[in-house]
């Protein structure tokens, strides 16, 4: 049974980051993470309606996955690590320079999308 839920969470969690890897292909602006203010266009919709951040949160679900498959209710531990680990040296940078790019377009996107879910 664990393998089933580990299975349907990992293609939940790569049907979310591949969705989200398209509709940056389809704005035609950067993907890398490291780059943010190179972004050419704030993409708000589609599956970036639910979640400003649905590529790492595609990637946590994937942890889960990893940990149910293996039986580990530790994985829980790493998933949170995970999370707090990117939110404070990825996302809050990020948002810090989209916000300088976008403006009042992305602190009015900001106000209406949570981060994560």
């Amino acid at each position: 049974m664990t393998h089933v839920v580990a299975l349907i969470l990992a293609f939940m969690g790569i049907s979310i980051m591949l969705t989200a890897v398209v509709q940056f292909r389809r704005a035609k602006t950067t993907l890398n993470p490291v780059g943010v203010e190179n972004a050419s266009t704030l993409v708000s919709g589609g599956i970036f309606r639910l979640s400003r951040n649905p590529m790492y949160l595609g990637m946590a679900i994937l942890l889960l996955a990893v940990a149910a498959w293996n039986s580990v209710v530790g994985g829980v531990v790493v998933v949170v690590l995970f999370v707090t680990y990117i939110t404070i040296f990825q996302i809050r940078p990020e948002e810090r320079a989209l916000q300088a790019k976008f403006g009042v377009a992305y602190a009015k996107y900001k106000s209406e999308v949570r981060r994560w879910i």
